[in-house]
């Protein structure tokens, strides 16, 4: 708590939050290109994880905290930052803080309102989502039909949208935080694998290009044309 309390130490809760959230979403990713395969391999995946019962929450639980830890260290060093100046600079004239850089907090937080938007859709079927949806088996068995509610919503060109746009967000905040990521827990760039250095910003671009490929492809009728 004492490390966490500094500049330093919080920065590298920072890094370490954000690589673990990074990696959550590679993992959320891959569950979801099962869509190509259709419903089947979808709601068979699904299925599977709401298996894990106690599991699974653990991991919903633990998820969540490194959510609401990344959320709150961001605020905090924002804070800390304007108490270090409180009265701003009459012109800014920045040469090398990006864009992404001087607005990583704003970014940060309208994913967050997406994450929630997100999150009432899909999960608590708020916000035109029909309810729950059901498949039923050949053997009479009923599991919930993700396949179904995953096109639904995305033939919807206003909730497409709206996550292209949360994801065009999201790119620019991943490019920034890989970036500094390194800075953040003390290790000298030059000192990084350049292979490292370079795959993590493509592998940012790639994620974000295959999470935005489902809804265009349910949009324009690739996928989910029978439903």
């Amino acid at each position: 708590m004492r490390l966490y309390r500094t500049s330093v130490g919080a920065k590298a809760v920072m890094a370490g939050t954000g690589l673990m959230l990074f990696g959550f979403l590679i993992a959320h990713a891959s569950g979801n290109l099962l869509v190509y395969k259709g419903r089947d391999a979808l709601n068979s995946y699904a299925q599977g994880l709401k298996n894990l019962g106690p599991v699974l929450w653990g991991m919903r639980f633990g998820l969540l905290a490194v959510f609401l830890l990344h959320v709150a260290t961001a605020i905090r060093l924002n804070a800390q930052n304007k108490e270090a100046r409180p009265i701003p600079y009459q012109r800014v004239d920045t040469l090398k803080a990006t864009w992404a850089s001087r607005y990583m907090l704003l970014t940060g937080m309208v994913i967050l309102a997406f994450v929630v938007y997100h999150l009432m859709h899909f999960t608590f079927h708020q916000f035109g989502m029909p309810g729950e949806m059901i498949e039923t088996l050949a053997d009479g068995t009923t599991r919930t039909d993700v396949y179904a509610m995953v096109v639904s919503g995305f033939q919807s060109p206003f909730i497409t949208s709206c996550y292209l746009i949360a994801h065009a967000l999201l790119l620019v905040h991943l490019l920034h935080g890989i970036s500094s990521l390194f800075q953040s827990v003390g290790v000298n760039q030059k000192t990084v694998s350049p292979i490292i250095k370079k795959g993590l910003p493509v592998a940012a671009m790639l994620l974000v290009l295959v999470k935005v490929s489902i809804p265009i492809s349910i949009l324009i009728g690739l996928v989910g044309g029978d439903q």
